[in-house]
């Protein structure tokens, strides 16, 4: 195949900051997808509806001239979240989900839940108002392996969560483990996964591969081949449980090339085109338009995309760095020849 056309995908799972930085990363992601979920862990966090309007308007301002790009905004959840503050954001039609952050579990997760059972009155109303709840999957417990440390939140946090409020919608994002999927495909029709290219493509190896790699730094961490094997039968599958969401979180060169390197992987530059390479490496290109473009709307209840992209099977070279505001960013392939391009 030269070819392929598709639904115009989502990216269910994109960081795009704010400000300059926002304004040079955002045209990656609105060449290619026609809608995407954004991530409320700016400095400060977007905790009420308000300020996800606030964030959404400057998002539709620094849009490229013509593009169909719709910003799905998300609210941050804290131990302090009011119950009134999901009607409101329900009622807004512009907020499309609650994200779980492990207090210190990735990037600007500082304020997050220090205790889930703090947040039980504001996930009741998520459940009766039909808000989703997007779960960081970690646990951060220090006596726990950063390895096992999605399987924990699943047995400790996220299991019995679920069985609690049954009719609350749950989007296990960026899954990485054997122990990941299988809740996900064993638990009800309420609970879905979003899969990130990167976890698809890569294992823990590569941020070892002739010394220490910190553009391959990730959170979740890249797991054993074992579970990224799991990851790609699950994405080519066919089960509409999983579904894209890059996860795609962009950080200054210096910021990941430090004595404290920052967690995060940029490939907005080339989101779905890594995704076609998974697919056809797995003999599956004929799933990648629901994986992309059909599964996420519909537990969103959203339509699909009324137009299309078309991915053509010509080697282009991925940039070594790119701008990010004032700084640089190195993303994810940097310099390396890519199978998949996107067509003009």
């Amino acid at each position: 195949m030269t070819s392929l056309t598709i639904t115009r995908p989502d990216d269910w799972h994109l960081h795009l900051r704010d400000g300059d930085q926002m304004r040079t990363v955002l045209p990656d992601s609105a060449r290619r997808f026609g809608r995407a979920m954004i991530m409320p862990n700016l400095r400060p966090p977007v905790t009420t509806t308000a300020m996800a309007a606030a964030y959404r308007e400057r998002i539709v301002a620094a849009l490229p001239a013509g593009a169909r790009f719709e910003p799905q905004m998300t609210l941050y959840l804290t131990d302090n979240m009011q119950p009134a503050e999901i009607a409101t954001a329900k009622a807004s039609g512009l907020v499309h989900g609650v994200k779980l952050y492990p207090a210190g579990a990735t990037t600007n997760s500082d304020s997050g839940v220090t205790d889930i059972a703090r947040c039980y009155a504001t996930l009741e109303a998520m459940e009766k108002q039909d808000l989703p709840l997007l779960v960081h999957g970690e646990v951060t417990d220090p006596a726990v392996d950063v390895f096992d440390r999605e399987k924990a939140f699943i047995d400790t946090v996220l299991a019995p969560l679920v069985a609690r409020f049954p009719g609350l919608r749950v989007v296990l994002e960026h899954v990485t483990t054997v122990d990941g999927v299988e809740f996900v495909k064993a638990a009800s029709s309420r609970v879905a996964a979003t899969i990130t290219a990167h976890h698809l493509l890569l294992n823990r190896n590569a941020m070892f591969a002739g010394g220490l790699r910190p553009h391959h730094y990730c959170l979740p961490v890249l797991k054993r081949e074992v579970h990224r094997q799991a990851l790609v039968a699950a994405a080519t599958g066919g089960n509409p449980k999983f579904f894209l969401g890059t996860d795609s979180a962009p950080h200054a060169k210096g910021a990941k090339e430090s004595a404290c390197g920052c967690a995060g992987i940029y490939t907005a530059h080339g989101a779905i085109e890594f995704y076609a390479e998974v697919f056809e490496q797995a003999g599956a290109l004929d799933r990648l338009e629901a994986f992309a473009a059909h599964y996420g709307a519909a537990f969103y209840g959203l339509p699909r995309n009324a137009d299309t992209i078309t991915l053509i099977r010509e080697g282009w070279e991925a940039p070594a760095e790119l701008a990010l505001g004032s700084d640089r960013l190195v993303p994810l392939r940097a310099g390396e020849r890519l199978p998949w391009r996107v067509a003009d």
